[in-house]
């Protein structure tokens, strides 16, 4: 290797270059430029759904009749509480208001709960993964690529399970798991989609959809028995 020598640079020799002053623009110059936002997964959601509070509330974007059951039950419930509940409360006990009061209460929630939550949509494949499953390797050795096949055969629990190829979310679906039309998404242990919450059902709100219906069920029944009482008395 050939030697180098090397010079010590005296820092005071050297020019020192004058710095330009920014152009002044009034209240501009105070205003840092601000970098930009990375995006969220839920602004690039593939899904046909929508989004509300920052991504915390999901819908899809067919409501269906959601406004309707809504309007129902506090169209129903309100009906009640104005005409027969005072009659109720002078002639029978004034526990009735607070009854249907907390049942009414107690359903609206469930049923925001069951409209607004995520159903349980499984994440589509990402491009590696897709062309990871699409590309199949024959026989003979070469590379081609064909439609992969419609089903899957996995050991779980010393069980043959079969998963079915989902060709728009380019994944094997798991047990229980079906691709729903209306919000074009993967929902695990999908049960139905159902146009009266607006939502799907599936695993992440089917408690809150089944405490929906037993709880609306209660309303209803109550209802209906004091508007006879009222009724008959």
């Amino acid at each position: 290797m050939k030697n180098c020598e090397y010079q010590q640079i005296d820092p005071q020799a050297l020019p020192t270059p004058t710095p330009t002053p920014p152009p002044h623009h009034g209240n501009d110059s105070d205003k840092k430029e601000e970098p930009k936002r990375p995006r969220r997964k839920w602004e690039v959601f593939p899904g046909k759904n929508r989004f509300y509070c920052e991504g915390r509330i999901i819908v899809a974007r067919q409501s269906g009749v959601l406004p309707l059951t809504l309007g129902l039950i506090l169209v129903t419930s309100g009906l009640f509480f104005i005409f027969d509940c005072p009659f109720l409360v002078k002639h029978l006990t004034s526990c009735i208001p607070v009854i249907g009061g907390v049942l009414f209460v107690f359903v609206v929630i469930t049923l925001l709960q069951t409209s607004f939550t995520d159903p349980g949509i499984l994440p589509r494949a990402t491009p590696d993964e897709a062309a990871d499953i699409e590309k199949q390797i024959d026989n003979t050795g070469n590379t081609s690529y064909r439609p992969p096949p419609r089903t899957k055969e996995v050991l779980i629990n010393q069980q043959v399970v079969k998963l079915k190829y989902c060709f728009t979310c380019k994944m094997f679906r798991p047990p229980r798991t079906s691709h729903c039309s209306l919000c074009d998404n993967c929902v695990e242990r999908f049960d139905h989609h159902c146009p009266w919450v607006g939502n799907c059902v599936g695993k992440r709100n089917y408690r809150f959809f089944y405490t929906f219906i037993v709880s609306l069920s209660f309303l209803t029944a109550f209802i209906f028995g004091c508007v006879t009482t009222h009724l008959a008395l």
